[in-house]
């Protein structure tokens, strides 16, 4: 019986479905203009860089789920430089994809020319 998905896998299917359209249609639902309160609204001002960080830190720091070891990391030299530049040009418009750029151009030459 190849494709026959069992009746709790199902149920899970359509349950999170059900979840899922209830919680984001919430807002459309009600009636009446509902708005967040101010400390909600200050929060969510910061779930961007919470969540960014959240997927970057550890692919900074990690490597096959553990610490990184050995200071002969390519990554470890591109988020010092990349770092370094943000903070240097903390004021310019430029700054986002400046470290992006200098932080790349110390990674690529340390990982593919060393092998770090």
């Amino acid at each position: 019986m190849i494709g026959v998905t069992d009746p709790w896998t199902l149920a899970t299917i359509i349950g999170l479905t059900v979840v899922t359209v209830l919680t984001r249609s919430f807002f459309f639902i009600s009636s009446r203009p509902w708005s967040l309160p101010g400390w909600a609204e200050r929060g969510l001002q910061y779930a961007p860089i919470a969540a960014l960080a959240a997927v970057i830190v550890p692919e900074m720091v990690m490597s096959q789920g553990h610490l990184i070891s050995t200071w002969q990391d390519a990554r470890l030299f591109a988020v010092a430089a990349g770092a370094f530049w943000f903070f240097w040009r903390k004021g310019a418009g430029q700054a986002v994809l400046g470290t992006i750029v200098v932080g790349m151009m110390v990674y690529l030459p340390l990982h593919l020319g060393l092998g770090w």
